[in-house]
């Protein structure tokens, strides 16, 4: 991942390196390895994130057709 600095600007590249973390998720995946997760742990978190997921983009559907 690369950020160019422009006029000495290092506020304006840190910004947009923190963005580019940020939609990379690698924030998120740092958090989750601070501590050990178990695998059944793991796999009840990802089955709850799919169903948010997945009822999020109904939500939006429904919004988009004007049932909502």
């Amino acid at each position: 991942m690369q950020v160019s600095v422009r006029d000495n600007n290092v506020d304006q590249a840190l910004r947009a390196l923190k963005k580019k973390l940020q939609r990379e998720g690698v924030f998120r995946e740092m958090k989750l390895r601070q501590h050990f997760e178990k695998p059944s742990e793991k796999k009840a978190r990802e089955r709850a994130e799919a169903i948010r997921r997945q009822r999020k983009l109904i939500r939006k559907k429904l919004q988009r057709e004007g049932m909502l």
